[in-house]
């Protein structure tokens, strides 16, 4: 039985490490190569046949979102906005969130995450239809900036720790998890960190202590970016458009996905592309579109 998850998009926070340009707008609007950095976690979403999509971000960027995505009818989506006005953590935004989630399980992805992979579609559908709350751990080269996965013997999750210095593997959780509706109860009895967040990790620990925690590694084959920093963000962009070039095709194209998700017909691809100038995104929706003729 196909689970019916809401997703939730984490596109609040100041953007420190990337002003100042942020002083003047969200980072999660800045292009990575020819899209906005959104495009791509709601483009994950998307590839899960996720429909329902929350996006949390601070009011004063709400109007730019609106005039970029607004409703999501038009890449066959229901989005919502949610506001967070202080950078209170993960924890904090899925919270804010609560209303929109109800009683479903959910899907959270950092706005700055990109995964790319050959069969990650299918693997990411998979997880999000598993009846279990899961986390991707990733291998890096320098764990010690990220959260770190422990692991016992057996492989299970032993406990996540927040940038150790002297890390016990080189797995690192990802910008992604998946939740079942319960672990709303839990959030709510954290506390604070000592930098004043309500910590991802403190409920990620408690779901592994519990034994209600999966992992499933990514390993060869698979790219995870995380697009915080100028050096992140060109990698990030060299890397999509060197892949975009090679294959002739688009990485995080809102419209192909769900012209191929069945959510939004020819005309609506045709419709976009007079709204768009002529250019290589325009041109792209024209052979997507033109493939049915």
């Amino acid at each position: 039985m196909k689970i019916i998850r809401v997703g939730v998009v984490l596109a609040g926070g100041i953007g420190s490490r990337l002003a100042p340009a942020t002083l003047a707008i969200s980072k999660h609007l800045f292009p990575v190569h020819d899209k906005p950095m959104i495009y791509y976690p709601i483009s994950t979403l998307m590839l899960m046949k996720i429909k329902k999509i929350v996006i949390v971000l601070t009011s004063k960027d709400y109007n730019q979102y609106y005039s970029l995505l607004g409703n999501g009818a038009k890449f066959g989506l229901n989005i919502s906005y949610v506001f967070q006005d202080h950078p209170l953590g993960i924890v904090d935004g899925i919270l804010k969130c609560e209303k929109e989630i109800k009683k479903k399980s959910f899907c959270v992805i950092l706005g700055d995450n990109l995964f790319y992979g050959g069969n990650l579609k299918n693997n990411f559908y998979k997880i999000s239809n598993t009846k279990t709350n899961s986390i991707i751990g990733y291998n890096v080269s320098n764990p010690e900036n990220y959260g770190v996965i422990n692991f016992s013997k057996n492989f299970k999750i032993k406990s996540i720790e927040e940038k150790p210095k002297k890390p016990k593997s080189n797995y690192v959780v990802t910008g992604i998890y998946f939740y079942e509706n319960y672990v709303l109860k839990y959030l709510k009895k954290l506390k604070p960190s000592k930098r004043g967040e309500l910590e991802i990790s403190h409920l990620n620990n408690l779901l592994a202590k519990k034994e209600k925690l999966k992992c499933h590694l990514f390993g060869r084959g698979y790219a995870w970016m995380d697009m915080g920093t100028y050096a992140d963000l060109l990698e990030s962009s060299q890397m999509i458009a060197t892949l975009e070039k090679r294959q002739k095709i688009k990485i995080g194209c809102l419209e192909e996905i769900a012209f191929n998700n069945k959510w939004i017909s020819r005309a609506a691809i045709l419709n976009k592309i007079n709204l768009l100038y002529n250019n290589t995104y325009s041109s792209y929706l024209r052979i997507i579109a033109n493939k049915t003729t």
